[in-house]
């Protein structure tokens, strides 16, 4: 063919015009057509359109180890709902846990204790149902927790903040507020709280002064949820909107001034319950409105520049995006995980018994984590399945993540 006796830089040009029908039956034709067809910058400028393929919407590549033919693929999976599921945990109790992952390495609260387990043990052996570590000290149900990469930082209903390390087993535990600590969040050397109480507090991470408060802001009104800008430079608190204050304010964290307060027309009630910031100007918050909704601080701080409505009018309690164009969300009603991709109004696909989400990514697999009352499920979306038939619409149970994908309900 003398199409391929063109330079490979040129070709690979032509070739990246096609559609990922053509592309993959154009790789059919031949050994030679099959070499070309498989690489990456093919395939860049598809797998940016698509869904949780690890392509920014700026062009940079997350994963590089991964074909990026492999992540379209998978990207199929998550629109169509193409999935195997897995039981990792059951309990008899009605818990309601919160869950992170990171790596291979699951951490779960279960009741006033942190469990981790290994989701693959040696040689790719499934989950493992033995902990590997134990974090306790709490008096009460654990809230929230929060990871980095050195600590373990956890809030509880019996108001107070632990600091675990992770690779020891030193805690530092105090007495954080005054009634029960819905969020934490902890980014570079500040972990922010949030409580009941009415207030915010800063605390520092940092070896002279570590779990020494910093600042105590009055909010005026019950604290959901808060998260800590990138940039470091400040955070955003999510309040319960039971007050006259706007629910969702911005902070600056070395003088705790009030920088801004984000939209105007939030009805009584409608609690902000979680935030996630995609950069230092954008974020997006969801809550007891029904509404996602998608904030740029560079264009307007009083009205979002978009948002979507859960379809059911159910309260969405978490939220995560791929930092593109998917945001996955779920809600208090059945538990129901919906997946979304930002250039459209309707959710993509339907999940159920979800409480919170997480996305990671490490080598050929992603999970997602959800939480649920009484167990935890897997969902493998990976490429192995893309062959199968997409299943009905009333049949699809899985939603959102990352390339090669498990989902953990």
């Amino acid at each position: 063919m003398f199409l391929f006796q063109l330079p490979d830089d040129v070709l690979y040009l032509i070739l990246s015009y096609l559609d990922y029908k053509s592309l993959c039956r154009l790789s059919q034709v031949c050994r030679r057509s099959h070499h070309f067809t498989v690489r990456d910058p093919v395939w860049r400028r598809i797998a940016k359109d698509f869904i949780n393929t690890g392509v920014t919407r700026h062009g940079a590549d997350l994963y590089p180890t991964i074909p990026l033919k492999d992540r379209v693929k998978v990207s199929q999976n998550w629109s169509h709902g193409v999935c195997r599921k897995d039981v990792l945990l059951k309990w008899k109790i009605n818990l309601l846990p919160w869950i992170q992952l990171d790596g291979d390495v699951l951490y779960l609260s279960q009741a006033s204790d942190i469990g981790a387990y290994h989701l693959r043990g040696p040689e790719g052996v499934k989950f493992q149902h033995n902990r590997v570590a134990m974090f306790s000290g709490h008096q009460e149900d654990v809230c929230r927790f929060a990871l980095t990469d050195m600590h373990l930082v956890s809030a509880g209903s019996d108001g107070k903040i632990i600091v675990y390390d992770r690779k020891s087993d030193f805690c530092m535990e105090y007495f954080g507020h005054n009634q029960e600590v819905n969020c934490i969040d902890c980014k570079g050397h500040l972990i922010i709280s949030g409580s009941r109480d009415k207030t915010a507090k800063i605390w520092a991470l940092t070896p002279n002064h570590f779990g020494k408060c910093l600042h105590t802001i009055p909010t005026y009104d019950r604290v959901w949820s808060v998260a800590i800008s990138p940039s470091l430079c400040t955070f955003v608190t999510g309040t319960a909107c039971c007050e006259n204050f706007a629910p969702l304010r911005i902070w600056d964290t070395e003088r705790c001034h009030l920088v801004s307060c984000l939209g105007t027309e939030f009805r009584r009630g409608a609690g902000v319950l979680d935030i996630v910031y995609e950069s230092p100007f954008q974020l997006l918050t969801c809550g007891y409105d029904t509404f996602i909704r998608y904030w740029d601080l560079r264009v307007c701080s009083r009205k979002c520049v978009m948002e979507w409505e859960e379809p059911h009018d159910s309260a969405l309690y978490c939220i995560k995006t791929d930092e593109n164009h998917m945001i996955a969300s779920g809600s208090s009603y059945y538990g129901v995980v919906r997946l979304w991709d930002k250039r459209q109004t309707r959710c993509l696909q339907v999940s159920t018994y979800l409480w919170k989400i997480k996305f990671h990514l490490s080598d050929m697999f992603s999970k997602i984590v959800f939480k649920q009352l009484c167990f935890i499920s897997l969902y493998d979306l990976c490429s192995r399945c893309s062959s199968s038939p997409p299943p009905p619409a009333a049949q699809c149970t899985a939603c959102a993540s990352t390339p090669h994908t498990c989902m953990l309900l």
